[in-house]
């Protein structure tokens, strides 16, 4: 099917960017250069793809679900010997580029239902490693979403997501995007966030992180009460309270107050007086 006659596809969550101001935006934000190896997740028709053939780039590994669009982006692009693509679910296939060399950056218009699973795979969880560390990533993604990660402890938004993203990489606002900017123009706004993975040198030891995550899961559940009563279980309030005084916070105070580093401390401490 050619890429005219090929209609977005709302079970796939199918929102082409149009714009090339925010095209552009999204190449400068990727720090390309000639050595750069990149991956695209669901190239659509093509238009970031054409952005990024556009720059001296070593190489491009796109992979599209639609099988509807895989003629119609060879035909447009299986020219440019950089170029490869393959048909497949990202979330299935190794991240290993097609010629055995992979990948070290992502630049991507994710659909927004796998925001998730696809943050999950590029980056890892808490306490185990992604398959592979890329060097960069540039994500468009559903605003809600990206306003979460980015946020600040004390912002109603600030959430279990938000610590759980920023121990895993560096986070970077880079533009806000309309609907408008689509076709067809989704039901909500979207950002491009710039992430950089963090190296196993700079990551928490497996056992913090693991326990950071239970503490995480435990108090955001009840996002609205207060740490006494959140973390009500974890240890002795008598416990949780000298460890509270000690890092600059109280019990009395809710789970999205915290910074990243005083759940780091909360969880050191716990481990320390071995409490599980």
């Amino acid at each position: 099917m050619s890429l005219a006659k090929h209609f977005p596809r709302k079970r796939l969550g199918q929102h082409w960017l149009k714009d090339n101001l925010i095209l552009n935006k999204i190449i400068r934000a990727a720090e390309l250069s000639s050595e750069d190896r990149v991956l695209e997740i669901g190239p659509g028709k093509g238009s970031l793809t054409h952005c990024l053939l556009s720059t001296s780039i070593n190489s491009l590994y796109a992979i599209e679900l639609d099988q509807n669009l895989i003629q119609g982006l060879n035909n447009r692009f299986a020219s440019n010997s950089r170029f490869s693509l393959l048909q497949g679910d990202f979330l299935t296939p190794s991240l290993i580029s097609f010629d055995q060399v992979k990948a070290n950056k992502v630049v991507a218009n994710i659909p927004y239902n796998i925001t998730g699973p696809i943050l999950n795979k590029l980056l890892g969880r808490l306490g185990s490693s992604p398959e592979y560390r890329f060097d960069r990533l540039v994500l468009l993604m559903q605003k809600e979403v990206a306003d979460r990660i980015l946020a600040k402890p004390g912002q109603s938004i600030f959430s279990a997501l938000t610590v759980r993203i920023q121990l895993l990489s560096k986070c970077k606002d880079v533009c806000s995007v309309a609907p408008s900017c689509f076709y067809p123009p989704p039901k909500v706004h979207s950002k491009v966030v710039a992430f950089e993975p963090l190296p196993d040198s700079e990551r928490l030891s497996a056992e913090l992180e693991v326990k950071i995550d239970h503490l995480l899961t435990h108090a955001f559940r009840y996002r609205r009460k207060k740490l006494r009563n959140s973390l009500l279980g974890i240890a002795p309030l008598d416990i949780l309270s000298s460890i509270a005084k000690d890092n600059g916070f109280t019990l009395d105070q809710r789970p999205q107050e915290l910074s990243k580093i005083q759940w780091v401390y909360l969880a050191k401490k716990l481990i320390l007086r071995n409490i599980s």
